[in-house]
């Protein structure tokens, strides 16, 4: 008896290393880091960024606005801003465009749809993310877009 004893008490340390190991390789994946450059969330709101959680980074929305903090008074414009500010948290994280798996874009008038997309093509050279460009009515400061997406490092 007390060699099968032996036996299981070795075979359930065995186990609960393999599980402590596999948990410290989980926790490790599951990292959260909090990205909030200042030409995104100058207000002082209360969200960061961007949020990398191990291979994940989620990127709050954010506005297109000039460096005095307005909108600008074209559309491209705007839309060139609001792409770069995306484009600034996925480089803090060490990515690029070609990783955003899903684009929301917000959109004060449908009307700019045209307008966005053209711009919008010009920053990726894979396959596009998936995307959402939905009409939002009036958003903060009176801008015209406010984009959010999820990239994934791979």
């Amino acid at each position: 008896r007390s060699s099968a004893m032996r036996t299981q008490l070795y075979f359930f340390t065995f186990v609960a290393v393999l599980l402590g190991l596999s948990s410290a390789k989980l926790a490790a994946q599951e990292e959260v880091t909090y990205i909030n450059p200042r030409t995104v969330n100058e207000s002082g709101g209360p969200f960061s960024g961007a949020v990398l959680a191990g291979n994940t980074l989620y990127i709050s929305g954010t506005l297109g606005l000039d460096a005095d903090g307005e909108v600008p008074a074209a559309v491209d414009v705007e839309a060139r801003n609001v792409l770069n500010n995306i484009r600034a948290q996925l480089q803090a994280a060490g990515m690029t465009m070609d990783d955003l798996v899903l684009v929301q874009v917000y959109c004060s008038d449908v009307a700019f749809y045209d307008t966005f997309n053209e711009v919008y093509r010009t920053y990726f050279s894979a396959e596009f993310p998936a995307r959402a460009f939905l009409g939002s009515g009036t958003l903060l400061r009176e801008a015209r877009f406010e984009v959010m997406g999820i990239a994934v490092d791979h």
